[in-house]
């Protein structure tokens, strides 16, 4: 298998880890007392003790893993639709595990990813093009610091109280996903440029050192965390259906964007093999947003009622 091939596979098996691990986690805070970004330590302390919760994150690690696996192997434009696919893995995990149904839709979106992946992995074929390695470190903090900065705007909106006998509305739910996959995105970039350090390293105490001395570790823990607090924050008060495609959509489409920017990756010279790729990318881009869009049932809109009710009434309680 070429090195691209190996790319699909590992971006494949990232995005399917990721997922299955969200889905887990999704059951776990479910079960959890209410939690809220703005009391990190709190939040942490019961993510941190709940052996559900660390399953499902665990899984996400080994995600992660993969997709620099992935990274190391590919351009951003192969690996990235395929990460950004998940979505549609995501409804086939919760209809096995959370017995949710597939409508038409989501059946119809299945297959046209399932066709968008097989157009990018024969677009890959042969060589996989030049993939990046190295940017401009100025370039970079500035394209990140700003996301930051206004992911952090959108996660304060999201966080604000609500007036009583008020309802969040779903783009209270899409306030927690932008911001946090904003988040998620810096956090992709940094282990892009990890990526670099460790191909451009030779041996386990150079490359060690390299590793330490270098800001994408940090700055990956760092938007890894506070992406973690606002999405977790999201995932138990809004429904799943809005916050976890719309933080993948948000996260996969500032990295592509400015992961090929800043990293000067190209789209294949072939114009048989750049259709392929723009043909899957625009596919797997659009199919992610009509889910994002996808309207929720009765039963959903019920469910996260009763989860804003119950979150309110614990606050009171803590309060009192």
């Amino acid at each position: 298998m070429s090195g691209a091939g190996l790319a699909v596979a590992a971006a494949m098996l990232a995005t399917t880890a990721y997922h299955l691990g969200l889905i887990l986690e999704k059951r776990a805070v479910a079960r959890l007392p209410a939690i809220d970004a703005r009391h990190a330590l709190r939040l942490l302390r019961i993510l941190l003790t709940a052996p559900a919760w660390l399953a499902g994150f665990c899984l996400m690690l080994c995600g992660f893993g993969l997709q620099v696996v992935a990274l190391t192997l590919a351009p951003v434009s192969v690996v990235q639709p395929i990460l950004a696919s998940g979505v549609v893995i995501l409804l086939i995990l919760s209809r096995v595990v959370l017995r949710e149904r597939l409508g038409r839709l989501e059946l119809a979106c299945v297959l046209a990813v399932a066709a968008a992946i097989a157009l990018i992995a024969l677009s890959a074929t042969g060589s996989a093009g030049h993939v990046g390695q190295r940017t401009s470190g100025a370039q970079l903090a500035a394209v990140a610091v700003t996301a930051i900065l206004v992911a952090v705007g959108l996660g304060a909106s999201a966080l604000r109280p609500v007036q009583a006998g008020r309802h969040r509305v779903p783009a209270n739910g899409v306030s927690y996903a932008v911001s946090s996959g904003l988040f998620y995105g810096v956090a992709t970039l940094a282990i892009k440029g990890l990526s670099g350090t460790i191909v451009h390293q030779g041996g386990l105490g150079r490359l060690a050192l390299a590793i330490a001395a270098s800001p994408y570790p940090y700055v990956t823990v760092g938007c890894s965390v506070l992406g973690l607090l606002v999405f977790q924050t999201g995932l138990q008060r809004c429904r799943v259906s809005i916050v976890a495609p719309v933080s993948n959509i948000t996260g996969s489409v500032f990295f592509i964007v400015a992961g090929t920017w800043l990293f000067g990756e190209r789209l294949p010279s072939d114009p048989a093999k750049l259709a392929l790729r723009l043909t899957g990318i625009v596919t797997a881009g659009v199919v992610v947003a009509v889910l994002s869009r996808r309207p929720g049932s009765a039963a959903e809109i019920a469910s996260g009622d009763v989860a804003e009710s119950a979150d309110g009434a614990a606050a009171i309680a803590g309060a009192a």
